[in-house]
C-alpha cells in the first residue's frame, strides 16, 4: 500500500461514524435515551466518551446524526441534523427462502439485506425439516428480525426490510400475483430475456432443493418463470445471494 493510500483510508475511517438502529420517531433537536443493546455496546464495547458523534435510523429512510452522553451504562443522543440516505434499490425483491438449518439462514438473510430486498418470507416446503411451537418461533423471528436490523446498521440502509411470518410454500405461491423467479437447472430462459422488472418475487428452495411436484406448482401458478442460474449446483445460501447479485445488476443498482 502507498502512502497516498494510507492516508486515503485514514480519512476515509474518521469519515465513518458508528450506526445504530432506535426503533422510536426521531426528531431533529431531539435528545433521547438510546435502547438498552444500544446504549450497551456504545458504553461496554465501542467504550465511547461524552460528545462522540453517531449515527441513529429508525426505518424512515433517513440518517439521523447526533452527540451522545455517557452516563454509566445509560447514553443518551441529542440529534443534530437529518439527511436522507437515498440508497433504496428501484428493484423491489421479495425473497421466498425456503428455511434452512442454522448459521445458513442468518447468513442468508444478513446478505440479502446488504444486497438490497425490501421482503423476507421464511418458507416451509417439503424438505424443510422447521417444526418449532409457538414460544419458539416467535424466539427465532426476534433473532432473524435482528440480524435484519443489524445488516441495515452495517450496509448503511435506512428502510428495515419486512420480515413476514413463515408460511407452507403453497401459500405464498398463491398469496398474491406479482411476477416470480425460480431457477431451475437445465431451464432455457436466461435473466437477460426478461422485460425490465420493477417488482418480482423470487423463490429459494432449501438444502436438499425443492421437490419435483414443488417445481411444477410453482410454475402452475403463471407467475412463475423458470431460469438458468448456470451449469453447477449451488447451495441454498449461494443461490439466493448469487440471483440477487445477478437481478440487481440487470435491473437495480449494482
Amino acid at each position: 500500500m502507498t502512502h497516498r493510500s494510507k492516508l486515503c483510508s485514514v480519512e476515509i475511517a474518521k469519515m465513518r461514524t458508528n450506526r445504530f438502529y432506535q426503533d422510536s420517531e426521531l426528531l431533529l433537536g431531539q435528545k433521547i435515551a438510546l435502547a438498552k443493546e444500544v446504549s450497551n455496546h456504545i458504553s461496554r464495547v465501542l467504550r465511547l466518551k461524552d460528545a462522540a458523534e453517531i449515527t441513529l435510523f429508525n426505518g424512515d429512510g433517513a440518517n439521523y446524526q447526533a452527540t451522545i452522553t455517557v452516563e454509566g451504562k445509560s447514553v443518551t443522543a441529542l440529534i443534530t441534523n437529518k439527511s436522507d440516505a437515498n440508497n433504496e434499490s428501484p428493484l423491489n425483491i421479495h425473497l421466498g427462502q425456503a428455511i434452512s438449518r442454522g448459521e445458513r439462514m442468518d447468513f442468508t438473510l444478513q446478505k440479502s439485506v446488504e444486497l438490497g430486498v425490501s421482503h423476507i418470507t421464511p418458507l416451509i416446503s417439503e424438505r424443510v425439516q422447521f417444526r418449532y411451537d409457538e414460544k419458539r418461533l416467535k424466539k427465532k423471528m426476534h433473532h432473524w428480525q435482528k440480524i435484519i436490523e443489524s445488516a441495515c446498521e452495517q450496509s448503511g440502509r435506512a428502510v428495515i426490510p419486512t420480515l413476514m411470518s413463515p408460511l407452507s410454500l403453497h401459500d405464498w405461491l398463491l398469496k398474491d400475483k406479482q411476477p416470480g423467479l425460480l431457477f431451475v437447472p437445465g431451464a432455457t430462459t436466461n435473466i437477460k430475456d426478461l422485460p425490465v422488472q420493477e417488482t418480482l418475487r423470487l423463490l429459494v428452495g432449501p438444502e436438499g432443493g425443492l421437490s419435483d411436484a414443488e417445481v411444477e406448482l410453482s410454475l402452475n401458478t403463471k407467475h412463475f418463470t423458470a431460469l438458468n442460474l448456470g451449469p453447477r449446483i449451488l447451495r441454498t445460501e449461494t443461490a439466493a445471494l448469487a440471483a440477487i447479485s445477478i437481478l440487481q445488476a440487470q435491473f437495480g443498482d449494482i
